[in-house]
């Protein structure tokens, strides 16, 4: 069933991609699957604004599913794209493997170390197992597999024989064209280039357009294996081609219609796929959808082929809290993967749900991801009391499971904050985490650790990985004797206020309760007056309150929420700490 009906007024833009989607393939191809596609080139770490790439038509793929048809997403994996630069910051990998500039990347050695038998594999694997616990279901096509067994041999030679159309649509686009005795030097300086977002960006290349004319395809040189060719002559009649290298100065002939080590640029290579695949739906970045880019132009070049340009929403890039655009080429950039290690595969996938494709958004690896799941608990308690609007249900409901059904969850959930607290305080005594999290409700005690897993791993990864060593939570051995020495009545009396609440509020809700109402008690008002009811002057006899707190068990000003504090570091060791 699908999760919102194809005719209500909603936010969810999923259900509405799949109405047109579902209509437009029934249109192209009746009776046959709806086929979506996506991109990813593994020229180094694939990351979370690739991602983007995949989790569009995944969501639209799964509504899709969920309404009883047939669908094929299908992932290309852009693996005999060149590799462009040696990316900076990935482990066992260091300058030496500039010298594999310009050949396939499945022709391109793994990071020393890897298990994997090369280059594109190794980062290949990762998102695959990324992709997996995120619940993606999806068709892998290697496109090294499928240039080198001859799957394309048609299409290519079909490129080359309407090469003249293909130089003519790419012509409306080009600014400045290049004298042909500054090709070779242009091939070279492609090794230089930048890797963009998505799906083939490493190949925004035109094409060979030497002495003998313009060429759309690409062979990877028989002697060094690098792409740096330019083809010097072709037969239509007999596909006799002819190239010389640039790196080398190798040079051969061969015959197109039994060679398979070469490629569509990928202008050309892109538009091929969709009439080949009888792709309907595909969206690309910004990069790819600006005037002249390789979505628009492939518009046009996609005819050629017999075949229509897919419905393609442009999805905007997503950031890291703090840090600027990703781009897959450079190291240090967080990857799918990443993320799972600090947050369920749910939340994951409700960031990528809730927004539109061109609506950007952050993924939180700092402090924010406690305020993100704060609100993903928010969202969870009011779908369940029926509380949630329509398009926030939808989004919901696409975090937490597929067609195939729900993703595994957390047993117990329990505040991912609090989580993080006591993972900090106890620094990985599990016997000590799992005393705290059975006193936080003590009518319902948490009985096994396991009960509060896998969000407890994932906020604990959260504290050894993001949080910095000067911001975590050592708890005093002794008591700050000058401090408490120092105090004066008022804030002995507060020591006091607390000390004695402390056994009969021994529970989270308890301690919460008594940690704010000390200063109301002390300043004449209930414990239970609201925030309405009390003077401004209050919150800030709270924050000193609190303060000193820290101070004294912790020695900062700030730290965990208090009441998770006290419970982690237990009622014996806090009334030492505090003094009595």
């Amino acid at each position: 069933m699908p999760i919102v009906g194809q005719s209500a007024e909603t936010t969810d833009w999923v259900s509405r991609f799949a109405d047109e989607v579902i209509e437009e393939s029934e249109r192209r191809a009746p009776g046959k699957p709806v086929v979506v596609a996506s991109g990813l080139s593994p020229s180094g770490p694939i990351h979370l604004g690739n991602l983007r790439e995949v989790m569009t038509p995944h969501l639209v793929a799964d509504e899709i599913r969920r309404r009883g048809h047939q669908v094929r997403h299908l992932i290309s994996w852009d693996d005999y794209d060149r590799y462009r630069k040696v990316p900076a910051g990935v482990p066992g990998v260091d300058e030496s493997w500039a010298e594999h500039i310009g050949k396939p990347l499945t022709s391109v050695p793994a990071p020393a170390g890897s298990a994997h038998p090369n280059w594109a594999e190794h980062f290949k694997a990762a998102m695959v197992d990324a992709l997996a616990e995120l619940g993606v279901e999806f068709d892998g096509i290697s496109q090294t597999a499928q240039y080198t067994s001859g799957v394309y041999r048609e299409q290519i030679l079909h490129a080359m024989a309407h090469r003249a159309d293909i130089d003519a649509i790419l012509d409306q686009y080009r600014t400045k064209k290049a004298p042909a005795k500054k090709q070779q030097q242009k091939a070279v300086d492609e090794a230089e280039l930048e890797a963009a977002e998505g799906s083939g960006a490493a190949a925004e290349d035109d094409g060979s357009s030497g002495s003998a004319g313009y060429f759309p395809y690409k062979p990877y040189c028989g002697n060094c294996e690098k792409d740096l060719t330019t083809v010097t002559s072709y037969d239509d009649a007999t596909t006799e081609l002819s190239y010389t290298c640039n790196a080398c100065g190798f040079s051969e002939t061969v015959r197109l219609n039994e060679f398979n080590r070469g490629k569509l640029v990928w202008k050309v290579d892109w538009p091929m796929r969709w009439a080949y695949e009888g792709v309907v739906f595909e969206p690309s970045g910004v990069d790819h959808s600006s005037p002249g880019s390789s979505f628009q132009v492939g518009g046009q070049i996609v005819g050629i082929f017999g075949g229509k340009q897919p419905i393609g929403p442009m999805y905007a890039f997503v950031g890291i809290s703090g840090m600027a655009k990703m781009s897959s080429s450079k190291g240090g950039v967080p990857t799918p993967g990443d993320a799972l290690k600090i947050m369920e595969p749910q939340l994951l996938r409700w960031l990528y749900a809730r927004r539109r494709p061109n609506q950007s958004f952050k993924i939180a690896f700092d402090q924010e991801i406690q305020r993100l799941y704060d609100e993903w608990d928010k969202l969870d308690a009011k779908v369940a009391d029926g509380s949630a609007l329509p398009g926030d249900v939808a989004a919901h409901a696409r975090a937490v499971g597929t067609a195939a059904g729900e993703l595994p969850r957390t047993a117990r959930v329990l505040p991912y904050r609090t989580l993080a607290s006591v993972a900090d305080i106890t620094a990985g005594h599990e016997d000590q985490a799992l005393r705290i999290l059975s006193e936080l409700d003590p009518d319902n005690p948490l009985s096994a650790l396991d009960e509060a897993r896998p969000r407890y791993d994932k906020a604990e990864a959260w504290i050894n990985t993001q949080v910095p060593a000067d911001q975590r939570t050592i708890v005093r051995d002794e008591p700050d004797a000058e401090l408490l020495k120092s105090l004066d009545e008022a804030s002995q009396q507060s020591l006091r206020l607390l000390l004695d609440g402390l056994a009969s509020h021994w529970s989270l809700d308890g301690l919460t309760h008594l940690v704010y109402g000390v200063p109301k008690v002390q300043a004449g008002f209930s414990a239970d007056a609201t925030p309405k009811e009390l003077p401004a002057e209050i919150k800030t006899a709270q924050r000193a309150f609190f303060a000193l707190l820290y101070q004294l068990l912790v020695s900062r000003d700030t730290g965990p929420r208090l009441p998770t504090l006290l419970l982690a570091v237990g009622q014996e060791r806090v009334r030492a700490l505090l003094g009595e």
